[in-house]
């Protein structure tokens, strides 16, 4: 019901902000330009899902696999202390833990291509347990706040652009990224268990929250004792030597356990390609919402009033010009991947506008596209609180990031 009035008011909203722009300024292109965006974004999210069937047609197979082969179950086993109290409703040892394990650490290692698709089989699967399939469940909603607060250990993609927009040390947001997702992350964790009733102060709960501290902490002494160069470096041969290896040691363990590997891929390919094809008129209504409302002048509305309002209170208003990759992020990954390459070519990749544009765009994920998405292709209707806690999540993100862009560059 939720995402019903947030598509409405997108799309009611820039009509009127539209209308208003042409009678202020006497131009009535604009009207054509929300036209315009509005036929765009409806080809985007077409391209975007059937982008998607080929990764996904090739992950779900690969987890066909891991299923049979029984891996998915040992992962589930070895998580279950932990997921057991961060998702009591799922009965203990599921499979499905071992599915949102291999989710989260996918989104951790930057590796998108595969965190969807494995995101798509573990929300197949709590679906599976959901009693009313159209409202979105307790463990469902944890799941898809998890992955809308966009934990990321390594952003590398956000250092490569600094470096092609000529940043004297394009891994100095490094730390940055990784301390104000983390701040996303735990914030919406804590607001979803609040509403669930679930308690944190459990002992298996603080070793995991506690030892993922540490990691942390580790990986980010480490990368501050090497040269930028071999910080990309690193980063990528990682990321790609543990993806493939995942997927080498899924088909060698299926090849042990005698299961014929190559007709089970393609009984799970099958379903990647179903879900793809699903994801379409929910991803095309949510892109063509955000298409009017940025092109209607909204956007630039709402950060010239925040920007007086920061002015007013006689507080410091450098952040707000970083404010649109902040408040396109939620919406738009690629809306808000434009908003900080043209804010460090406008204002200089190592501004503070720059440097903060890019905490932003590390902070936090793409919350309504996770929605559309996520819920779209099990064909939840009833999201409940999860919108609440995701825009928590990237609110406390959001305001961590300008907190520790003024620590760190202010």
């Amino acid at each position: 019901m939720l995402l019903n009035y947030i598509w409405i008011g997108f799309i009611v909203l820039g009509f009127i902000f539209g209308i208003l722009t042409s009678f202020i300024s006497g131009n009535t292109s604009v009207f054509s330009s929300m036209m315009s965006a509005a036929f765009d974004m409806a080809k985007t999210g077409f391209e975007l899902s059937l982008g998607l069937t080929g990764i996904m047609t090739l992950w779900l197979g690969i987890m066909k696999i891991a299923e049979k082969s029984g891996l998915v179950n040992v992962l589930a086993k070895m998580v279950n202390p932990f997921f057991s109290k961060l998702f009591p409703e799922i009965p203990a040892n599921h499979p499905v833990h071992g599915s949102i394990m291999m989710n989260i650490a996918a989104n951790m290692l930057g590796l998108d291509n595969a965190a969807t698709p494995l995101g798509l089989k573990a929300m197949q699967e709590l679906q599976e347990l959901n009693p009313n399939k159209e409202k979105a469940s307790n463990a469902q909603i944890m799941f898809m706040v998890l992955n809308a607060s966009g934990l990321t250990i390594i952003p590398i993609t956000i250092m490569v652009y600094r470096t092609q927009l000529g940043a004297a040390n394009p891994a100095d947001i490094f730390i940055p990224i990784l301390l104000s997702t983390f701040v996303a992350t735990l914030t919406g964790i804590i607001s979803v268990s609040v509403v669930q009733h679930i308690n944190l102060f459990q002992r298996n709960i603080l070793l995991v929250l506690g030892g993922f501290i540490i990691f942390v902490s580790v990986i980010v002494w480490y990368f501050t004792t090497i040269p930028l160069t071999q910080v990309q470096h690193i980063s990528t041969v990682a990321a790609n030597f543990i993806i493939l290896g995942i997927l080498t040691l899924i088909v060698f363990i299926g090849f042990v356990k005698k299961i014929n590997v190559y007709d089970t891929f393609i009984d799970g390919a099958k379903e990647g390609f179903q879900v793809a094809i699903k994801i379409i008129p929910y991803l095309v209504a949510i892109l063509v919402a955000i298409g009017i409302f940025r092109e209607s002048g909204a956007m630039e509305f709402v950060v010239g009033g925040i920007k007086k309002l920061v002015v007013m209170m006689g507080l410091n208003a450098d952040f707000v010009n970083a404010l649109p990759t902040a408040i396109m992020k939620p919406l738009s990954g690629s809306g808000a991947r434009g908003m900080m390459i043209d804010a460090m070519k406008t204002y200089g990749a190592d501004s503070f506008v720059g440097h903060l544009s890019c905490i932003f765009q590390g902070a936090t994920d793409t919350t309504f596209y996770i929605l559309a998405v996520y819920f779209g292709s099990v064909g939840i209707k009833q999201t409940r609180h999860a919108v609440g806690c995701a825009l928590l999540a990237d609110l406390a993100g959001i305001i961590a990031a300008i907190i520790i862009a003024y620590l760190f560059f202010g």
